[in-house]
């Protein structure tokens, strides 16, 4: 009977009590077939009768819980008996399971640990990108003692992904020292996020042009800055350290003055470094002499190489083309301008009669306009040249040719060198700012015009067919302001430009213009999307002589730097001021100054959402100076030094640096 019970017992769900386990439903279960197994076994040994079984046996517990209590001994000792190793298994198991249950833990939690420290430590250690977003100052660096020239330059000195601003002025003297043909002068280099002073440099004289570019992309570390002076100075200056890499020798100029800024040539000397070419004017007489420099070590590459140039004017270029074919010509002129194969000057600065295989190529359009006699010089254009730009061509990788004078503004094919379309504009002195205004993606043209006295016509020029797509006339009494642009995401180009202060109210109405002091020019911002309205960003006392815009390219956003002389008074030289200004946070800063009426009226409200989602981002076609980029017609364009004869009077003050670079994408 008890073997029964205990094999009756070993039932699935009920396991013995030494194994650890136990389910109460399962348990319940087992309860039950427990005591109908119990029954039916009585039933067929025939039942119970008088408390004896028919064997005559001692009779069966009255209660479950003497049969439970009666049956416990016998469970233990089947199950001891039966199944010795699986409590020990079992055991063993749970041993097991608990150790790998917590080694995983610790090693979870350790990690965990480490993590958090980890990243804590970066935390602390790594440095956030500078936030420049409402980045706007203004730094006053005391009076500058003279000097007509206003170089300015953006380029990113310190690492840290903001562009600092280089500039150099004239310091003031009480008198001239013995054997110092002008007044000393200084090259600082500003912060671009705060404005403080990174560096200075004494230079011997006035700078005329400052150019900060490399030299050498992806082998030399650092960028150059290579400064031109007003007489003969030269020099290349570390951009980290503002020390003098090497310095042109005066010797090399010796009957000849500087009289444009350098220009960069690919590598003449198959040394692995871009290599310079300089423009001096003789002193005696008017010859025009090149000179070529080799970029690693500021020595004259051969002898100077001089050409006799008949013509009445400022001095054009020289700047470096390079057409479909690879050929490379250098333009420049008096009044007109000439170009001259690069193959020509080095042959004859070398004194040889072979040159670099990258030289010796030709273009068979230009050839064609030398003259009868086969001089070296090739006739481009000749009727009262003022300003010479070289724009990208909308439908293949060659520039063209915008030529400025008094009179008209005439676009030339670069490879055919024919006129693209021709623009009559009497009175136009101010040099174009290329940019984005229609739809077709071809550059269009931002222009000034002398409008009567006191007042300046605004006017945007389509690059395509060359007419007038937007005008406007406002007062100002400067007499050269500078004009720039910045490309958008969209590829939309905002234009930005002095001019007194404008009237918001409706132009039907009694309000009349230009009621400020002379003195205060604001600085307007024209965006195509909107033609008839100007926004009212800034506005500075004093001469705006420079101006430069910048890309954040993290923000993406755009900053402009101003260079601004203020009145001086008698006595005491004009104070100069440096500031900085975030156009996205003066876009929702600004005013709306409507020009005319429109249908239906465009809203405050309507403004500042299309504002808000403007994104700045680089381009080789911002702002209106722009270096090679080494490709076919890669000097797009270039600042033009007007040089009148015999006084070299100051250059363009409307003038943009922005150099396309390709070890770390500024233009």
């Amino acid at each position: 009977m008890a073997t029964v019970l205990s094999r009756a017992l070993k039932l699935p769900g009920k396991k013995s009590p030494d194994l650890g386990e136990y389910d109460p439903l399962t348990q319940a279960d087992s309860d039950e077939s427990e005591d109908d197994l119990v029954l039916d076994l009585q039933q067929k040994n025939g039942g119970v009768k008088n408390g004896t079984s028919p064997l005559g046996e001692a009779p069966e517990p009255d209660s479950d819980a003497e049969v439970a209590g009666a049956a416990k001994p016998h469970l233990s000792e089947v199950t001891t008996e039966r199944y010795p190793a699986e409590p020990l298994g079992g055991l063993e198991q749970k041993a097991a399971s608990s150790i790998v249950s917590y080694v995983r833990t610790s090693v979870f939690l350790l990690t965990l640990v480490v993590s958090m420290v980890l990243v804590l430590v970066c935390a602390f250690l790594i440095p956030c990108p500078p936030r420049d977003l409402h980045s706007t100052w203004s730094r006053h660096l005391g009076p500058q003692g003279g000097g007509d020239l206003s170089p300015l330059e953006l380029a990113d000195v310190n690492g840290d992904g903001l562009r600092d601003v280089l500039l150099s002025f004239v310091t003031p003297r009480n008198g001239s020292a013995v054997g110092v043909s002008g007044p000393p002068a200084v090259l600082v280099c500003l912060s671009g996020m705060n404005g403080s002073t990174l560096w200075s440099s004494p230079l011997p004289e006035e700078a005329r042009d400052i150019t900060c570019l490399d030299l050498m992309p992806g082998s030399m570390p650092g960028t150059i800055c290579l400064v031109t002076g007003t007489h003969k100075m030269l020099s290349a200056f570390n951009a980290t350290s503002g020390k003098a890499i090497w310095t042109l020798n005066s010797n090399s100029l010796s009957n000849g003055t500087l009289a444009a800024p350098v220009v960069v040539l690919p590598d003449v000397d198959e040394d692995g470094v871009r290599d310079l070419v300089v423009l001096a004017v003789g002193e005696p007489q008017p010859d025009l002499c090149f000179l070529l420099v080799s970029g690693r070590t500021g020595r004259p590459v051969g002898r100077p190489v001089k050409y006799s140039v008949v013509g009445v004017g400022n001095l054009i270029g020289p700047q470096v083309y390079i057409t479909a074919n690879g050929a490379v010509y250098i333009l420049f002129g008096f009044g007109n301008i000439h170009a001259v194969a690069l193959r020509d000057i080095f042959v004859q600065a070398q004194n040889r009669d072979s040159s670099p295989p990258s030289l010796q190529i030709e273009e068979p359009e230009w050839e064609k306009r030398r003259s009868i006699n086969l001089s070296e010089l090739i006739d481009i254009y000749s009727d009262g040249v003022e300003l010479l730009q070289m724009v990208k061509a909308p439908d293949s990788n060659c520039s063209n040719l915008l030529i400025t004078t008094s009179q008209v503004l005439v676009l030339l094919r670069g490879q055919s060198l024919t006129p693209y379309w021709t623009l009559r504009l009497p009175g136009l002195h101010s040099q174009p700012t290329p940019g984005y205004f229609t739809d077709d993606q071809t550059l269009d043209f931002l222009l000034q015009i002398q409008d009567g006295a006191g007042m300046k016509k605004m006017m945007v020029v389509d690059g395509d067919s060359g007419s007038v797509v937007w005008s406007y006339s406002a007062p100002c009494h400067m007499e050269r302001s500078p004009t720039t642009s910045a490309v958008t995401s969209d590829q939309k180009s905002v234009f930005l430009f002095w001019a007194e202060g404008l009237s918001a109210a409706p132009p039907n109405s009694d309000v009349v213009l230009g009621t400020e002091p002379p003195g205060l020019h604001h600085l307007y911002l024209l965006h195509p999307a909107f033609p008839s309205i100007l926004l009212d960003l800034a506005n500075a006392t004093g001469t705006v002589t420079a101006s430069e815009v910048g890309i954040n390219d993290l923000w993406k956003d755009a900053f402009y730097v101003t260079r601004t002389t203020g009145p001086s008074s008698r006595g005491h030289p004009a104070p100069l001021v440096v500031s900085k200004l975030s156009l996205r946070w003066a876009l929702m800063e600004g005013q709306m100054v409507q020009l005319k009426e429109t249908a239906p009226r465009t809203g405050r409200g309507e403004l500042r959402r299309f504002l808000s989602r403007i994104k700045f981002v680089d381009s080789p076609l911002q702002g209106l100076v722009m270096l090679p980029r080494w490709a076919c017609g890669s000097y797009t364009e270039r600042r033009i030094a007007s040089l009148k004869m015999p006084k070299l009077p100051s250059p363009t003050s409307c003038g943009l640096t922005q150099y396309s670079r390709a070890y770390h994408g500024k233009r």
